[in-house]
């Protein structure tokens, strides 16, 4: 049985930093999140570094420099069954060599070695990764006709076992880099906020969860833990009834939107699902320019408010509680990103000592 209480109050931090600076960025990352180490998507350093771009390397129908998903070339059949094939092999064994075939490269992720080492360093209890969410991506990409990936099953298909080979490869690298550190793989989803809305009336909620369970049940059988974060509101019954880990929410704006689901998040919670608060407002430059510990804390407290003037306990809630930013901080300046990360790892310490 895996020891989860180490993540009670620890922080997390979210995707992307602003820094066209490797060196800079990861020094950030080690100062504030050595409990808890990530890889932050760079993409001032790199433009393959994009949140969309970033994880679409060896997926069959992708092609660099086209602006749509090809499934006509001659080869494509082939290709589709090798990967296939290499999905199978893939889940089976943590260790395939077939794994690294799906790597994010240097060229897509300048800081995933420097990530490395810091758990080689730290041998920390956890360490994340992250990838797109498929939702995200499905409805992002398109086919040749100008269509959303989304509603062609087969790249639908391709896409959740892409993400998945690319979560698989992460856990592998963290696990190896010391083997005792439970890797946390974050699915990064901000278009479930649009879901039921007009721009996607025909998707089912029910197709959307199948996409979130594949993923997470991949990342849960490699022995990591699964998450999901979406920066607005959203029906969080989705991604708590996929099965997911931690549930990661924009705490700061949208807090009151998650105690709507209630007895959803009462159900999570006893199963020993985590909440991931993010007070930390990286979203709006106004609200963190203005923000200090004080008004954190009194942001945490009214988010813990709002689930236990529903009826759920509050030990319930701080004990299964993780204090992030609201989203990633790449569209910031340099000096708010590092006053966001410096605020999280602050409240964080501070929570830990009253709770």
């Amino acid at each position: 049985m895996r020891d989860l209480s180490k993540l009670k109050l620890n922080c997390l931090a979210i995707g992307s930093l602003p820094h066209n600076n490797i060196n800079k960025a990861m020094a950030l990352v080690e100062d504030c999140f050595s409990n808890i180490p990530f890889w932050p998507q760079l993409a001032k350093v790199n433009k393959n570094e994009d949140m969309i771009i970033q994880f679409l390397e060896k997926m069959p129908s992708f092609f660099i420099g086209k602006d749509y998903l090809d499934t006509e070339y001659n080869e494509f059949f082939e290709d589709l069954e090798q990967f296939f094939m290499d999905y199978e092999e893939a889940l089976s064994d943590i260790n395939s060599d077939v794994i690294d075939k799906y790597a994010v490269s240097e060229n897509f992720s300048s800081s995933f070695p420097e990530f490395i080492k810091l758990i080689e360093k730290y041998k920390p209890a956890f360490a994340k990764g992250q990838i797109v969410g498929p939702f995200t991506l499905a409805t992002t990409l398109v086919d040749k006709d100008g269509k959303c990936a989304f509603y062609d099953e087969t790249l639908r298909e391709i896409i959740v076992k892409t993400l998945s080979l690319k979560a698989l490869w992460q856990i592998k690298n963290i696990k190896a880099a010391n083997p005792d550190t439970i890797p946390i793989i974050f699915i990064d989803e901000p278009s479930i906020s649009q879901l039921g809305t007009s721009a996607f009336v025909t998707i089912s909620q029910d197709d959307v969860k199948s996409m979130f369970t594949e993923v997470s049940e991949v990342i849960k059988s490699a022995g990591a833990l699964s998450a999901i974060h979406c920066c607005g509101k959203c029906d969080w019954s989705v991604p708590i009834s996929s099965g997911v880990d931690i549930i990661n929410l924009d705490a700061y704006s949208f807090a009151q939107n998650l105690s709507l689901f209630k007895e959803d998040v009462k159900r999570f919670l006893n199963k020993g699902g985590k909440i991931a608060w993010g007070v930390v407002p990286t979203l709006d430059k106004e609200a963190l320019e203005n923000a200090d510990l004080d008004i954190l804390i009194e942001k945490f407290n009214s988010a813990i408010k709002f689930l236990t003037d529903k009826g759920i306990d509050e030990k319930l809630i701080i004990d299964n509680s993780i204090v992030t930013p609201s989203c990633g901080a790449g569209s910031l300046s340099e000096e708010l990103a590092e006053k966001a990360m410096n605020l999280t790892r602050d409240l964080s310490e501070i929570l830990k000592k009253r709770y």
